[in-house]
């Protein structure tokens, strides 16, 4: 009995772990398919500089189109010591420094155009030499009084000039500074503006465009560097035992930086320090007037004769010459071949190699 109940248990068993093994197992989900990962966006493009179409002709430089052909203006600046800083000297785009009596010297800043053009000054008068650089340039002239022989020129030779001392409507451009009036002293306290000449000419008062077939022979390249030219990364003006201008290259902007009397060259506007790319001395005859009692000089801008170019830290020998009191300055190296500027602004020195010196190294 015992055998046979063991053998119905096996046969129970078997038959339950048979019917067990026939069960299928329940499905299980399928996963849904991964969706492929998503593109990155693509990098907005970086916004291309806006350039303007235009090209100073003063510079090289690109600027708005509507300027291109406009007569720079000219503004005379005074330069003595009592009267730092000027004001506005820094965006010139070319700064003429040279003698006047006394062993002084003085600016003639000129703008092509008067756009960001702050303040101006101090405004100082007239000399006929200063006449004829605004005269090379086809430029609308800015000053406050003169010497007699500048109030001779200035209508002889048909200079369009706006004048802070007998001028009438083109007074009203300058005003007197009350705090330069009180801290530097009367002489040095005559002002002007950008805004206010531009309103000045917006009048109609003088002809603001260069006439049909007027070009400025000047030649610019993007590095004006002269090749095989000499050292020049300190460079000393001496125009005389009062002044003497200091230029020191910085090789990161490419830019000579300016100082006089010690210091550094600031304009009184903006707080900058003058810098420019291209710095030319000139050598001419220099003399005092005969029977001037002021000891006013005469400086010889035309003709031809010789001079130093400095950029990019090195220096060569140029010759210049001006064909008339008309004409704007023609620069040559010593083969004859015209000199290219580079692209930017300039600073012109005009000495006599009799009582000023130039020294770089």
């Amino acid at each position: 009995m015992r055998r046979r109940a063991l053998a119905l248990f096996l046969a129970i068993w078997m038959i339950c772990a048979l019917a067990g093994c026939g069960k299928q197992e329940p499905e299980r989900p399928v996963p849904p398919a991964e969706s492929p990962p998503a593109e990155a966006p693509e990098p907005e493009p970086e916004p291309v500089p806006y350039v303007p179409a235009g090209t100073n002709p003063l510079t090289g430089e690109p600027m708005e189109p509507e300027y291109e052909s406009s007569r720079p203006v000219a503004v005379m600046l005074n330069n003595l010591k009592a009267a730092q800083p000027q004001l506005g000297v820094s965006r010139a785009d070319i700064i003429y420094e040279v003698p006047a009596e006394g062993g002084i010297t003085r600016m003639l800043g000129v703008y092509q155009s008067l756009e960001g053009v702050g303040n101006l000054g101090s405004i100082r008068s007239a000399r006929s030499y200063y006449l004829e650089l605004a005269l090379g340039l086809d430029a609308l002239y800015v000053h406050a009084g003169g010497s007699p022989g500048a109030y001779r020129d200035i209508p002889a030779w048909g200079v369009d000039n706006m004048d802070g001392v007998r001028g009438t409507e083109d007074a009203k451009i300058f005003w007197r500074d009350q705090e330069r009036r009180k801290t530097k002293g009367y002489e040095h306290s005559l002002l002007t503006s950008g805004e206010k000449i531009r309103e000045y000419l917006d009048t109609g008062a003088l002809r603001t465009e260069h006439e049909a077939g007027y070009v400025y022979p000047q030649a610019f390249v993007p590095d004006g560097t002269p090749a095989g030219g000499s050292p020049a990364e300190h460079v000393e003006v001496r125009f005389s035992a009062y002044k003497t201008g200091t230029f020191d290259y910085d090789a990161g902007t490419g830019k000579y930086l300016a100082g006089q009397y010690g210091r550094e060259y600031v304009d009184g506007d903006n707080g900058e320090q003058v810098a420019v790319t291209n710095l030319l001395v000139l050598e001419t005859g220099i003399s005092v007037i005969s029977g001037d009692m002021e000891g006013r000089l005469s400086v010889r801008l035309t003709g031809e004769g010789d001079g130093t170019f400095f950029c990019g830290g090195k220096s060569v020998p140029i010759r210049w010459s001006k064909a008339d009191r008309n004409s704007p300055f023609v620069y040559t190296l010593e083969d004859g071949k015209l000199l290219a500027l580079g692209q930017g602004n300039s600073y012109v020195c005009v000495i006599s190699p009799r009582t000023s010196q130039v020294t770089f190294e």
